[in-house]
C-alpha cells in the first residue's frame, strides 16, 4: 500500500462517526440504497442497517454508491423493531424521516447526540411500525408543488443536516473510534484480500508502520 494512501485511509477513518447511522426500512430500489450508502459515506456514517422487503431483495448500483459500499457496513435485520433494538443498544435516539402533523423541521433536531435516521420505502413512505418507534419525527418543508422529496435526496438532506451541526461541535477534529476497531479497519481497507486470509484462518491482522507497511 501506497503511503499517500495509507494517509487518506487514516484520514478518512479518523472523520467516521460511530454514532450516527441510517436505517433503511424497506428501501427496496437499489439505485436509492446504493445513493442513501454514497451519502452515508460521504458524512461519515460507519455502519448503516437495512430492513429488506421483500427479503433478499436488496442489490447495489455500483455507478450510484461510486465504491461507498466497501467503506460503510450494512447490517441487515428481519424486521425494523430489530434494527430499532440494535441502534438503541448502542445509545442511539431514533428518528424518522415523515411528513405529518407531529413532525417538526429537520433542521431544529438535535444530531449531535447519538442518532438513527429511520427513513421509509420510496413507494410506501414510512412504516406504522417506524413511526410509533421513533423517539422524534423531522419533516424537510416543502415550498413548491411536490409533497416530497426522493428518499435518497431526502436522506441526503437530513445527514448533511447532521454533519453540519457536528461540525460545529467540533466531533470531526478528533478520532472518534476505538483504536483496536481504527486498527482492523484500517488494515480491512488497506489490505483486504490479506485481511480475508487471516480471518479464514483465525489469525490477528498484522500491525502496521506509520507508512502502512505490514511486517510478519
Amino acid at each position: 500500500m501506497r503511503a499517500d494512501r495509507y494517509r487518506r485511509l487514516q484520514a478518512a477513518l479518523d472523520r467516521r462517526q460511530p454514532d450516527l447511522t441510517v436505517v433503511m426500512d424497506g428501501v427496496h430500489k437499489s439505485h436509492n440504497f446504493s445513493a442513501v450508502l454514497r451519502s452515508c459515506d460521504a458524512v461519515g456514517v460507519l455502519e448503516a442497517h437495512a430492513v429488506p422487503s421483500p427479503p433478499g431483495s436488496m442489490g447495489l448500483h455500483t455507478h450510484v454508491s461510486a465504491g461507498s459500499a466497501k467503506w460503510v457496513h450494512v447490517q441487515l435485520h428481519a424486521d425494523i423493531d430489530a434494527a430499532v433494538a440494535t441502534v438503541r443498544a448502542s445509545g442511539c435516539q431514533v428518528v424518522a424521516a415523515h411528513q405529518g402533523p407531529h413532525a417538526i423541521p429537520y433542521d431544529r433536531f438535535d444530531y449531535t447526540a447519538p442518532t438513527a435516521l429511520i427513513i421509509g420505502s420510496e413507494l410506501d413512505g414510512m412504516s406504522n411500525r417506524g413511526l410509533e418507534l421513533a423517539d422524534a419525527i423531522v419533516e424537510i418543508p416543502m415550498r413548491g408543488h411536490v409533497h416530497s422529496l426522493n428518499v435518497s435526496v431526502a436522506a441526503a438532506v437530513i445527514l448533511f443536516e447532521a454533519m453540519r451541526q457536528r461540525q460545529m461541535a467540533g466531533m470531526y477534529d478528533a478520532p472518534r473510534l476505538d483504536p483496536d476497531q481504527r486498527r482492523r479497519l484500517l488494515f480491512e481497507a488497506g489490505y483486504p484480500r490479506i485481511a480475508r486470509v487471516l480471518r479464514s484462518r483465525g489469525e490477528p491482522y498484522y500491525e502496521l508502520d506509520e507508512n502502512g507497511k505490514y511486517t510478519l
